[in-house]
């Protein structure tokens, strides 16, 4: 049974070599695509900055 396909956006970029050979290492050690590495890694650092920014805006508040 075919798996159901994703909401998606194609997206190209143009990456520094020696960060896409780290990428491309990571991946084939934990066994997951580069898309998903990539999606899981901008998730995490949008969501960090987003906590960041909340924190930051509470602090000015106070």
């Amino acid at each position: 049974m075919a798996r159901q396909k994703k909401d998606s956006k194609p997206f190209s970029i143009r990456m520094d070599k020696t960060i896409y050979d780290k990428l491309e290492a990571f991946c084939e050690e934990s066994g997951q695509p580069k898309t998903v590495a990539i999606e899981r890694a901008v998730e995490a650092y949008v969501e960090d900055y987003n906590e960041k920014m909340k924190r930051a805006e509470e602090s000015n508040n106070n």
